[in-house]
């Protein structure tokens, strides 16, 4: 039976097509599929050209049946013979047939991006998710449409609580009940886009599309069709076309833009090639639709032209390049170039490419060629000399890194984000790119991929920007809409900084109601795009899906810091940083055991889960944590601190200092925090064709205050993070512990991911600090793989790391030496007298650094293992942790430090040989303790008299002797007992000599015992202790 179809539907389509813009429908009930004929047929005989062709996404199952695809094939060879009845036929057999569909699982949509379609089919709604919607909604062209296949409904409301895919992966073992804040934002949203339909399987026009009412057929358009200003701005590239008509290839190619940006973006690749300099980089970035992938092609075709013979393209997948490969064509048959004569387009044999094009071969001049090539194989490409990169957001960031090399470089790229990393490229790689053109002024000839971040530093770079779109119009309601509901656009609202900036310490910490957030009220959604721009502007790997993260995990919860709040104004305050935590734990011990033992891995719960298997313990998943899963700061104020005083505020939080004391015995258990969305299902008698939707009343307030919500019971703070220097030092800072560093890097970014945990101060745990083992041992094993696995760190993030302590003191020095310090070599040896010889000696600067390098990785790891403790300078320990456990040269070594490489072994030297000395030294103390000790004499006691007075004593004794000895009476001995004749005798009558001497005998007897000369009396005590003197013997 054949029924008139709405003359609104007609209308919309109709406008559209004259206008360049999108349309959408959303057909509610089972027999939606076959509306799906009708809309096609209208869309194809309102457009003046071939039938538009399809791209049907769909998630598993096209509910075809093989009799129909036998079918198919049938009607396809009928209708090449013109045997087939279009009245008698069934209709969507002949629109299968008939029409050239791209059929695209939701899982392989990465490989439609860059083509372009006249109408895309979106069945399973189940299955579709933020990121889905971007990539397929982009790639309709101006005058297409859009089509979402829903089940039957009673009620748009049912929508709400529908279970989607996605949400399997946003519950967690605590934490199962997810509430449909996205899905009832985008039905709500939908009825705000003036090119949207909702309507039934029979194509009646639902109430909700209020707008649809006021809707008339398009006016006012020029005679072409084209949108208002659109002539003027095609002036302009006409006088573009006309200034370059002389210029080849230039003119031929410019003639084939179709805006002023693209032909201005063509110009300045082939100035690039032109100047045939093989270190220059032109990065084009626009949003989708902007026609980035036809400049490529047509700039290839210049390089063709200029000369160039090995050109390679690289993208996510061959799909991809659609688009690129033919513009390369038209620009090569716009330069009198003809295929089989002067070029060939070789197709892929690979029969899930769908025979798309990977090379083309040019041979009018000399041989040529347009390779395509996997964005892995960068290997394969050190003899090229154009490299083009197609997609690059889509290209995990490291991979992109390592293409650039000693060749011209196209780079191409949306930065949306809702490729994954479109932020990623933008904020890291572009801005070293930036970094690098002011600055390089070194040639590097030499290129690897290990100096690939060299290679990027020292390149010539352009950036070309695209803003007005190609493939639909501008202002397009479609890309309006999409971009508001998943915030593809949020760069354009940062908010402005406040004129006054308050102090950290003056702001308040609040938390957001996500009932509220995501109920698409008008201030509500100002505040959104305002959070979203702060994740944008600081993070660089987001994506559409964070959006949904944010609105329906129910273990995700929002905080942001405010400046102080002026209530008189009535306005929002300012956004200074938000937070973004997800509860996690709460694990039961059971469940933790079954996971070890099968080595299993839930989704959500990161930090238990990984330090549950990093560490094979089954008791922290029992603990509740909270993990900080994003904290953005306005980008116009990093460094300010506000994010480490948010960080302060939620840890005072959830250690209960905000509460009153009213408040103080109510915590929450984790995961009640959110609450069930307010009831907004249709009553019963509600039913499709009636009802009217509008966002929900009644609703919290969407800032709640710290002190009027009870915080979960929690035992600790965790995060999770690329690891780089600068947030691993912000982490530190704020007392936040690593535990866990993966081995390796993100295919994304080519970071390694790093959780790092703040305990809280709790009363559930007795042990303040039962973290302390498991960063003891982390970093124990982090240092025993610093010389493989983590080679590639940087020093000085490695020994932020390792956070050793030296600061020793001469007396902790001085103890160890007396206890002895006991070091072994890696293979479990202590060291030999040879190698204290080795050391010696080079220390001694009588050999080469080479005769002792096979005991530095031992001497380092005992020295950052507090086993010699020697007071080291912070640089001295970076390079002793760089030459001995990661096995880096000087060379690598000083140009990572910023020092010359003969500084580095210098202080590497000093480092050494203070560490000798304390072998040394112990090495010493261990020998003098094995000398023998003389005996000791018992009960010996000191002289009570000391020798300076015994001296003074026996000089006494000496003089009343003398004095005593040379009186007169005393000295009468000495007289010549002598005659005369004896004197007479002895002169023999002589005079006496000149000398007045005369030698006579005497005749003196023998002397007298009391005579005898002095001889002292000694003095001895007696027994009792008294001094009496000693008598002469007889």
């Amino acid at each position: 039976m054949r029924k008139k179809v709405d003359a609104r539907v007609r209308t919309l389509i109709e406008n559209c097509v004259k206008k360049r813009e999108r349309a959408m429908f959303v057909l509610v009930g089972d027999k939606g599929r076959d509306q799906v004929v009708n809309l096609h047929n209208m869309l194809a005989r309102t457009v003046v050209k071939a039938r538009p062709t399809v791209l049907w996404c769909y998630k598993k199952e096209l509910y075809l049946s093989s009799h129909k695809r036998k079918r198919m094939k049938q009607l396809k060879k009928m209708m090449q013979r013109g045997l087939v009845d279009p009245e008698k036929e069934d209709p969507f057999s002949v629109f299968m047939a008939s029409t050239q569909i791209r059929y695209c699982y939701y899982s392989e949509s990465q490989n439609i991006l860059g083509n372009t379609y006249g109408m895309c089919v979106l069945q399973d709604f189940e299955a579709i998710n933020p990121n889905l919607l971007a990539r397929t909604i982009e790639t309709v062209e101006g005058g297409g449409i859009i089509v979402l296949l829903l089940s039957t409904l009673t009620s748009l409301t049912q929508v709400y609580n529908l279970s989607m895919d996605v949400h399997a992966r946003l519950r967690t073992q605590s934490h199962q009940e997810v509430v449909g804040r996205f899905n009832e934002r985008m039905v709500l949203s939908m009825a705000h886009n003036p090119n949207c339909i909702l309507m039934d399987d029979e194509l009646n026009v639902l109430p909700t599309s209020s707008l649809m009412a006021k809707i008339r057929p398009a006016s006012g358009l020029s005679s072409s069709g084209e949108p208002a200003g659109f002539a003027g701005k095609s002036k302009e590239l006409g006088d573009l076309c006309d200034m370059l008509a002389d210029t080849q290839p230039a003119g031929t190619l410019v003639s084939l833009c179709k805006t002023i940006d693209q032909a201005k973006s063509l110009v300045t690749f082939l100035d690039s090639a032109s100047e045939k300099t093989l270190r220059s980089t032109v990065a084009l970035t626009a949003a989708r639709g902007r026609g980035k992938s036809a400049a490529l092609g047509l700039a290839i075709s210049g390089a063709l032209a200029l000369g160039y013979s090995n050109i390679f393209v690289t993208s996510p997948s061959p799909e991809n390049l659609k688009t690129l490969f033919e513009f390369v064509v038209k620009g090569l048959d716009s330069m009198d170039y003809k295929e089989h004569i002067d070029y060939n387009m070789i197709e892929s044999t690979n029969p899930e490419l769908h025979k798309v094009i990977v090379r083309v071969d040019v041979f009018r001049q000399h041989r040529q060629t347009v390779q395509y090539i996997l964005p892995q194989h960068s290997s394969k490409i050190m003899q090229a000399e154009l490299l083009v990169i197609d997609e690059a957001a889509a290209i995990p960031l490291p991979v992109v890194r390592s293409l650039l090399g000693p060749y011209l470089v196209f780079l191409c790229s949306t930065v949306n984000g809702y490729e994954g990393t479109g932020r990623s490229l933008s904020l890291k790689l572009l801005k070293e790119l930036r970094g690098g053109a002011n600055q390089a002024k070194k040639k590097y000839d030499k290129f690897s991929s290990e100096n690939a971040s060299i290679a990027a530093h020292s390149r010539n770079f352009r950036e070309i920007t695209l803003d007005e779109p190609i493939r639909y119009a501008e202002g397009d309601p479609m890309e309006g809409w999409l971009h508001e509901l998943l915030c593809l656009d949020a760069a354009n609202h940062v908010p402005e900084i406040p004129k006054r900036l308050p102090h950290p310490d003056e702001c308040e910490l609040f938390y957001i109601s996500k009932d509220t957030l995501f109920s698409y009220h008008k201030a509500t959604e100002k505040f959104l795009q305002q959070i979203m721009s702060l994740y944008v502007a600081s993070h660089y790997k987001n994506t559409p899906n964070d959006i949904l993260l944010m609105s329906d995990a129910p273990a995700h919860h929002l905080f942001v810091l405010l400046a102080p709040v002026d209530e008189n104004t009535g306005k929002l305050p300012d956004v200074l940083c938000v937070l973004q935590v997800a509860f996690e734990g709460q694990i039961s011990k059971s469940v933790s055991l079954n996971a070890l033992a099968k080595g299993n891995q839930y989704h959500g719960d990161l930090i238990p889960w990984t330090v549950s298997q990093h560490f094979q313990d089954a008791e922290f998943p029992k603990l509740s944590g909270a993990r900080v899963v994003r904290i953005a700061t306005h980008p116009d104020i990093t460094g300010g601190g506000y994010g480490s005083k948010a960080l302060q505020l939620i840890k005072l939080y959830f250690e209960g200092g905000m509460q009153g004391l009213d408040d103080v015995n109510a915590p929450r258990a984790p995961g009640s925090a959110g609450g069930k969305s307010p009831a907004g299902a249709a009553s019963e008698s509600s039913v499709l064709l009636t009802e009217t939707i509008a966002p929900k009343k009644g609703l919290p307030p969407l800032l709640i205050s710290l002190e009027e919500r009870p915080p979960e019971t929690l035992q600790y703070l965790g995060v999770a993070f690329g690891l780089t220097s600068s947030l691993f030092n912000f982490w530190k800072k704020n007392d936040y512990h690593p535990v866990y560093i993966r081995h390796s890097a993100s295919e994304t970014t080519g970071e390694n991911s790093c959780i790092s945990i703040h305990p809280l101060d709790t009363s559930d745990i007795e042990n303040g600090d039962w973290l302390v083992p498991f960063v003891d041992d982390f970093k124990a094993r982090f240092l025993s793989l610093l010389s493989n696995t983590f080679h590639h760190v940087h020093t000085s993030l490695a020994l932020a790391i390792v956070d050793p302590f030296i600061d020793f003191t001469e007396a902790d020095t001085k103890a160890a030496v007396e206890k002895g310090v006991e070091m072994r070599k890696l293979n479990g040896q202590t060291l030999t007298p040879f190698d204290l010889k080795r050391l010696e000696s080079f220390t001694s600067n009588l050999s080469d650094y080479h005769l002792v390098k096979d005991l530095v990785p031992s001497i380092t790891a005992a020295y950052f293992s507090k086993q010699v403790p020697v007071q080291l300078s912070s640089g001295q320990a970076a390079i002793l942790l760089g030459t001995g456990l990661q096995q880096k040269s000087d060379g690598s070594l000083g140009d990572l430090l910023g020092l010359p490489a003969n500084q580095v072994r210098a202080l590497a030297n000093k480092a050494l040989k203070k560490i000798y000395g304390v072998l040394k030294s112990s090495k010493e103390a261990v020998i003098d303790r094995s000398l023998p000790v003389p005996k000791m004499v018992q009960d010996l006691r000191p002289h009570e008299v000391t020798v300076d007075e015994d001296l003074n004593e026996a000089a006494t004794e000496a003089d009343e002797y003398m004095k005593s000895a040379l009186s007169l009476d005393k000295v009468g001995h000495f007289a010549i007992a002598a005659e005369d004749v004896d004197l007479n005798g002895a002169l023999k009558g002589a005079k006496i000599p000149e000398s007045g001497t005369v030698s006579i005998k005497s005749r003196r007897s023998e002397a007298k015992d009391s005579d005898q000369p002095y001889k002292r009396k000694k003095s001895r005590k007696s027994s009792d202790g008294k001094k009496r003197k000693s008598r002469k013997s007889g």
